[in-house]
């Protein structure tokens, strides 16, 4: 079994739609030869559209007037290749046109299987393509660039493309064009006769697929796994993977499609033992495959069918799809394939006409010989590529020969910067230490206010104890929670060390058990009661400390930047510290 058209590329990300199948129903004789004659019918049309289409990318490539490209897109509709209509204005890019027109074309030429015309335009489509900023698109013309080298059996090429296909769609995390760049890759593994490489790849697809519930994409991959394990020797994986398909395109009711997956399961039957069952599906596979136009999976059922043949003595018959499959595959130039059919031409021939049976043979070995030697010539394109490698190690190293002179001149620039920096250093250094000095004078300023602050609320302690002494006989009352907890803020505003961790530590209890206890008493958070006794105590300093400047008091009620204090006083009190501070005594005592 070869490769598949059908288990290559992606479906373009472009192509706006899908097109709604209604559920199938057993028809009737007469529906059918309605159907028949209405398939006919769409057949000559969209035969005369593809004509059209084909007429209108000559003329494209010759004039590139925009007219020409809005034909091309109708003809492409016509056909019912797309499913939407495609317009440009006057005013659209030319290169914009073009990209699209070449693109299209190029995947126009490979659903005909003319792959070198579409590898032309694909290779005319890609640099405008990459001036774009549409990742999406570049990927879907890469891989398609990578489509066509398989099937002109030019694998490293293929595999260039397809690799820089596979980095955009990683980096677009679309799992559904990850499992097609991979599916790619597994093909182009496959056709350079690496199997086991191409398993790893087609898995892994599948994995991605799933990820992305696409059943198109899961139907492909599972083509391919069967191709990869038949090619392994693992036909009953092979034949698993070929019916998974199978199914997967009945459900998405594409008898094209279908058939090509019977095929596949075809190819593993045979190797199974199963000729009847095989012989039912290539009898049912072929006639669609011949009506869709599936060329390629045609001649490959062709073979498969004649091998059945050929198992069951019927030689004759055997030969006529050989023949078939030779026709198809030489206008392909599908030299493996026609070899192939060659042999089995040969085989089926030798019984009755060994003459002619020695021709095939000898055909046969001339097709051999030539697939070695494009094998040969890969080789040796990629010793030739190992070798310009080399040369360019050389190169190199004669240019770091050439570069030694700028690295000395590099170097005293270099000397340069490095005196400029240790003065940069030095100035940073001086600016350091004095700004150390300015810290610890502001530090000891600090300690100073705080004694200062401390000293007099010893004096006014005492003062409120003569004047508030309680009567005799009286029990003096306890604090309240919200005393107790302005005390603690008090404390450690004078220590220098306040936050609500450290007033529930003071406080004997978790910074948890705190904020119930407040939410409690006083229904605020500890922060917001907190802030509130710092600003009380601000007033208060600006009421009895009036030798006190306005960066001072913030200082000593926990303001390191005077500005910070400012803004907090204003917000809560209405006014700013000074302003407060010049307000008569009595209107400004709490």
């Amino acid at each position: 079994m070869c490769m598949s058209r059908e288990n290559i590329g992606r479906c373009p990300s472009r192509r706006p739609g899908t097109m709604m199948s209604r559920p199938y129903k057993p028809a009737s004789d007469a529906s059918r030869w309605v159907v028949a004659l209405l398939v006919l019918f769409l057949s000559v049309a969209a035969a005369h559209s593809r004509e059209a289409a084909d007429s209108l990318l000559t003329q494209y490539d010759t004039h590139r007037q925009f007219q020409v490209a809005n034909a091309f897109f109708d003809a492409l509709k016509a056909s019912g290749f797309i499913d939407e209509t495609v317009h440009f204005e006057a005013d659209t890019p030319p290169d914009s046109v073009a990209s699209q027109v070449w693109y299209w074309g190029a995947e126009y030429y490979c659903d005909a299987q003319r792959y070198a015309q579409s590898l032309r335009l694909a290779l005319k489509s890609l640099p405008l393509l990459e001036r774009g900023n549409d990742p999406l698109v570049l990927g879907d013309c890469l891989n398609l660039l990578a489509v066509n080298y398989i099937r002109l059996s030019d694998y490293e090429r293929a595999a260039h493309y397809a690799q820089r296909c596979y980095r955009l769609d990683c980096a677009s995390q679309d799992a559904d064009r990850i499992s097609s760049s991979l599916n790619t890759l597994a093909a182009i593994y496959m056709a350079a006769r690496q199997p086991k490489e191409a398993e790893q790849y087609v898995l892994r697809g599948i994995g991605e697929a799933r990820k992305a519930g696409n059943p198109v994409r899961m139907a492909v991959l599972c083509g391919m796994a069967s191709e990869v394990y038949h090619s392994l020797g693992d036909e009953v994986r092979s034949l698993s993977f070929a019916t998974q398909a199978y199914q997967l395109e009945k459900r998405l009711q594409r008898p094209e499609k279908a058939a090509v997956r019977l095929s596949q399961m075809a190819a593993a039957l045979l190797w199974l033992k199963h000729t009847d069952v095989a012989r039912r599906a290539l009898q049912v596979a072929i006639p669609q495959l011949r009506a869709a136009g599936n060329l390629q999976s045609l001649g490959i059922a062709c073979n498969q069918m004649g091998g059945v043949l050929l198992a069951e003595n019927q030689f004759d018959r055997a030969a006529d799809y050989y023949r078939e499959a030779i026709d198809l595959f030489v206008k392909l130039h599908d030299d493996y394939n026609e070899s192939h059919a060659r042999l089995g031409l040969y085989r089926a021939l030798k019984p009755s006409d060994p003459a002619a049976a020695l021709a095939q043979m000898e055909r046969y070995k001339e097709l051999k010989d030539s697939i070695y030697d494009k094998e040969t010539a890969q080789s040796m394109g990629r010793y030739s590529s190992e070798l310009r490698n080399d040369e360019l190690q050389a190169q190199n190293l004669a240019e770091r020969a050439a570069r030694k002179r700028a690295v000395c001149v590099a170097l005293l620039v270099l000397a340069a910067v490095l005196v400029l920096a240790v003065a940069v250093w030095w100035a940073m250094r001086r600016r350091q230490v004095r700004q150390q000095q300015e810290n610890r004078r502001l530090h000891e300023r600090l300690e100073e206010l705080r004694e200062k602050y401390h000293q007099l609320v010893v004096v006014n302690d005492q003062a409120g104890e003569s004047a508030e002494s309680v009567p005799a006989g009286e029990e003096p009352s306890e604090p309240t929670f919200e005393q107790q907890i302005e005390t603690v803020v008090n404390q450690l505003l004078d220590e220098g060390t306040l936050d609500v961790a450290a007033v529930a530590r003071r406080m004997g209890m978790s910074p948890y058990r705190l904020r119930q206890r407040v939410q409690d008493a006083t229904g605020q958070k500890p922060q917001n009661l907190i802030q509130s006794i710092r600003l009380r105590r601000a007033c208060h300093l600006l009421d009895t400390q009036r030798q006190l400047t306005i960066a001072e008091v913030g200082v000593l009620c926990g303001y390191a930047d005077t500005p910070n204090f400012n803004r907090a006083f204003k917000r809560a009190m209405g006014v700013t510290p000074t302003q407060w501070q010049n307000q008569e005594p009595a209107a400004g005592a709490k």
